[in-house]
């Protein structure tokens, strides 16, 4: 069995698609698409996403991850205002959402919930079943996708970009 456990960007041999929930975790045993079985071992908290490629750690093979197509809610909002507001209910209950552009508003996909579901037709989007890879967003704070030997907690090298920071602990003293 081959273990994938350091991301590359060498050109991939072979390839793998997993669902988003699959991507998650940081253990998982896999058939890949030629047959051949793999383990993939990350960092904890560490995810994938598709696109990104794990090279075995004997490195007789590149594993490119592609994003498997799952079931989700597709909400349309045919307006900037209405695709904010759905954007942000959903963002208030800590849902994983994937952000499209459309025309007049936005596209929101999230995994199948039919309470979400109701909630943003009820705010006016256009709700509808899709099949599709799902990419969300990873968060204000990136999500744990890391490459090499970045660290989101370097404090001489905080992020990705100007203006990134690490997230602090306010310690509060006993008054």
């Amino acid at each position: 069995m081959l273990i994938l456990n350091q991301r590359t960007q060498q050109l991939a041999t072979d390839s793998v698609a997993l669902a988003y929930d699959e991507r998650k975790r940081s253990r998982l045993k896999v058939t890949l698409a030629s047959g051949a079985e793999a383990g993939i071992f990350l960092e904890r908290g560490d995810h994938l996403h598709g696109g990104d490629k794990l090279a075995a750690e004997d490195g007789s093979a590149v594993v490119e991850i592609l994003a498997a197509p799952e079931k989700l809610i597709e909400a349309i909002a045919d307006s900037p205002l209405l695709f904010a507001r759905a954007a942000y209910h959903l963002g208030n209950r800590h849902v994983p959402v994937q952000i499209l552009p459309t025309e007049n508003g936005g596209k929101l996909r999230f995994q199948t919930d039919h309470v979400l579901a109701e909630m943003v037709r009820g705010l006016g989007c256009s709700v509808s079943d899709a099949e599709a890879p799902f990419q969300p967003e990873s968060g204000a704070y990136g999500g744990g996708h890391h490459h090499g030997d970045e660290s989101a907690t370097d404090l001489h090298n905080p992020g990705h970009g100007p203006h990134r920071s690490v997230p602090k602990i306010h310690e509060f003293k006993p008054r």
